[in-house]
């Protein structure tokens, strides 16, 4: 048997989150899906050591130890990017947006919850293949399945991983005939062929709500600088926030570890937005995130039991279809309504489809392929990603706690 270190393991997560990015550059349908390439690669995996396990092989050992503290280090750039100026940007259209999803992640969990009882599982079940793999996605169902394990639900990481898997190709599938039926049956038209719009959240807040300009020490390189000091906050964040998990833990809370992290984070970024004593950069934390997600997702799919899977198989099919069909509903009349009944709507709610049921990577295409055919939505490229990508897995996180502890 292979056994490998820290360093090797990490080494072999890069190896294979490439490779995951390989297989997507020449599988069209992976691409068209929007699937992860940390995800492809880690599954593929994943797959062999089960497919060797069934043989009576155990042929590798990996050293798992990075795997909590870069899950800790990706939900807290999550909570830097919880800022309120940011969400004063949007206006209120992004207020009743993020609302409406909030909504819409409680009702996944209470109806996940409920059938999951009805066919005899633990509620936890229900709500694990609710908010916290469709809504979160993977990363978000693998951070908190050990909770959930804790909790009484066997084969939690598995069962996140393969609903979150379902969910973002369902977000993938059903986004574009949902926004195409709101368009033709309401008779919505696009707005004026010039309109722009922005594709990136990124240039939202740069200039819209303003990154602060890089500055470093007189003989320091200014990138060198601003990442340096990124990466210190982070880490900063994620020691105070072991402080106060500690003390939520302390008054009988069961919390994930990396609540506190964020809470401090979002403190953090908030009293920067107020003063600009940090002048820290959302951007390059953004990246940092992106590379710890990345990581984090490889080595925690790398050593998915996947076998766990065949007791949870008849749950799964009802629950999913189940949540797929809250989700067509609550996008075909309650989004469109709410967010006014025009074309942007009709984009949004496409989009909201994407980001609710897979990730918001699927509702960009979602809206993409509508702009393309039909025309611009500026309202819609400046409220979806806003929420999809800054806010609901902040307050998602919150949710899922509150759950836990309801079903206890």
């Amino acid at each position: 048997m292979i056994t490998l270190d820290l360093v090797n393991t990490l080494a072999l997560a890069g190896i294979v989150l490439f490779v995951g990015y390989g297989i997507r550059a020449r599988v069209p349908l992976f691409a068209r899906l929007n699937l992860p390439a940390p995800v492809i690669g880690g599954l593929l995996v994943a797959a062999l050591i089960t497919g060797m396990r069934q043989r009576g092989l155990t042929v590798l050992q990996l050293d798992t130890t990075l795997q909590a503290p870069l899950m800790i280090a990706f939900f807290t750039t999550v909570g830097f990017g919880a800022s309120v100026s940011l969400l004063r940007v949007g206006g209120p259209a992004v207020l009743v947006f993020l609302v409406v999803s909030t909504l819409a992640a409680v009702l996944q969990n209470v109806l996940g919850a409920a059938v999951a009882l009805a066919m005899g599982q633990n509620p936890l079940m229900g709500v694990l293949a609710g908010s916290v793999t469709l809504t979160g996605g993977p990363a978000t169902g693998l951070a908190f399945a050990p909770l959930f394990e804790q909790a009484g639900v066997h084969g939690a990481a598995a069962l996140a991983v393969a609903t979150a898997m379902a969910g973002i190709v369902a977000g993938g599938l059903i986004g574009g005939p949902i926004g195409t039926h709101l368009i033709h049956g309401l008779g919505l038209a696009p707005g004026p062929k010039g309109t722009s719009h922005p594709t990136v959240m990124a240039k939202v807040a740069e200039e819209q709500l303003g990154d602060p300009s890089p500055r470093a020490p007189a003989g320091e390189d200014v990138e060198s600088y601003v990442l340096l000091k990124a990466r210190v906050a982070i880490l900063v964040a994620m020691w105070a926030g072991g402080w106060v998990s500690g003390l939520f833990a302390s008054w009988g809370a069961t919390l994930p570890a990396y609540i506190g992290a964020m809470l401090v984070a979002a403190a953090l970024r908030n009293l920067d937005d107020l003063t600009g004593w940090l002048r820290l950069s959302q951007k390059t934390i953004d990246d940092i995130g992106t590379v710890a997600l990345s990581l984090f997702l490889v080595l925690a799919l790398m050593t998915l039991k996947l076998w766990e899977l065949a007791g949870l198989a008849l749950p799964l099919t009802v629950i999913l279809p189940a949540q797929v069909a809250l989700v067509v509903v609550l996008s075909l009349t309650v989004v469109p309504r709410v967010m006014g009944r025009d074309y942007d709507a009709a984009v949004m709610s496409s989009g909201f489809s994407g980001f609710m049921l897979g990730t918001t990577a699927n509702a960009m295409a979602n809206m993409g392929a509508l702009v393309e055919r039909y025309g611009p939505a500026p309202r819609a490229y400046l409220v979806v990603p806003m929420v999809g990508a800054f806010f609901i897995d902040f307050i998602n996180a919150l949710l899922i706690t509150g759950f836990v502890n309801l079903f206890r």
